[in-house]
């Protein structure tokens, strides 16, 4: 099912660094004042209410739903060319798909321009676009702080034009998705932690602040282990809103993504076993030509245990501290060959589509 994915909260998640100054949205405050007379009610302030309201109004008629023949997700309007933007397992291998406005109840047809699962993010296209699109308009994610309040919309069930509210829980958060199901299995970093509720339908939604911008797209839930794998009230993440405009960007020009701002050491590599069955690093299977690794003398056959300050135990341990790092950053590999420990400082490459 094309639905939002799940992280094992015990395994999965990981935090990297934390985001700067916030956007400026409404602030205001709700009071009550004392009765004049027994039994009369409370009064309280409308504001903080009417900034839901006007934050709804505003970008709800940019969030569809998405319909392929496997399930359902959610959408924002990125264009007024029709293209719209959404998770890359919403659409999985779906090429062609039915999507639906908000407040609407007629489908359109759309199809994939392009999809890049190493950061979960597609974009379709609406083959006959109507006028009077309503784009969203994009949050500066570096500026996204604790604290902030989201609102997130989106299709959760298949609810379509659903709203949930919360606030921003953390920032920076390293994420790595379950594989299957649809789910790409990717690591993403930079998240933007959340307490609005994520629920299956919600994913290629939009998390939005009060200041009526984007500022991620609802992604992924946590799973609580100890609950036999039911949902984590109140812990769901969000790409952030910088990512989703660099691969949108290069997807609509192109259909595909030569520079995804991810640092790449530029292996191919899997988890590494020690003597005692149980994972001990990632092993070069091999180097790219010219490469970050190739440059700083890694080969393959060597065992990478540590990148920085970071032990590496697994291939899935090194993706996720990739990706907390980015292009052109140096870092320290501490790697095994031939039973010696060996140091090489790496200059970060790119991830791309290809690599």
């Amino acid at each position: 099912m094309a639905l939002t994915g799940a992280v094992l909260l015990a395994a999965a998640l990981t935090v990297s660094g934390c985001s700067s100054s916030a956007p400026s949205t409404s602030s205001t405050s709700t009071s009550a004042s004392s009765a004049s007379s027994p039994g009369a009610a409370p009064t309280t302030s409308d504001q903080l209410q009417n900034d839901y309201q006007q934050v709804i109004a505003n970008v709800l008629p940019s969030v569809v739903q998405i319909t392929t023949a496997s399930g359902l997700g959610s959408g924002i309007v990125y264009d007024d060319k029709g293209d719209i933007v959404t998770n890359a397992h919403v659409v999985g291998t779906a090429t062609t798909f039915d999507v639906t406005l908000a407040n609407s109840t007629t489908t359109l047809p759309a199809t994939l321009v392009g999809s890049y699962p190493d950061s979960d993010l597609a974009v379709v296209r609406l083959s006959s676009p109507p006028s009077g699109l309503r784009p969203a308009s994009f949050a500066d994610s570096g500026k996204v702080e604790v604290g902030q309040i989201t609102l997130a919309m989106g299709s959760p069930l298949g609810l379509s034009s659903s709203v949930t509210e919360g606030i921003v829980s953390a920032t920076g958060r390293t994420v790595s998705e379950p594989n299957g199901g649809g789910s790409p299995g990717a690591t993403i970093g930079n998240m933007v932690q959340t307490s609005a509720a994520i629920n299956p339908g919600n994913s290629g939604g939009a998390l939005v602040n009060l200041s009526s911008q984007v500022i991620g797209i609802n992604t992924l839930a946590a799973v609580d282990q100890e609950t036999n794998g039911s949902a984590a009230p109140g812990i769901g993440f969000a790409i952030p809103s910088a990512t989703i405009t660099n691969i949108a960007d290069q997807l609509i020009k192109s259909g595909k993504v030569t520079n995804s701002g991810r640092a790449a050491l530029g292996i191919t590599a899997r988890t590494y076993y020690g003597s005692d069955f149980k994972p001990a690093g990632a092993v070069v299977v091999s180097v790219t030509s010219g490469g970050p690794a190739a440059s700083a003398g890694l080969q393959a056959g060597d065992v990478i245990t540590q990148l920085g300050s970071t032990q590496i135990t697994s291939l899935s341990s090194l993706t996720t501290a990739l990706a907390s790092l980015t292009p052109d950053s140096k870092v320290t590999v501490t790697y095994q060959r031939s039973g010696q420990t060996k140091t090489a400082d790496v200059t970060l490459g790119t991830l791309s589509a290809t690599s």
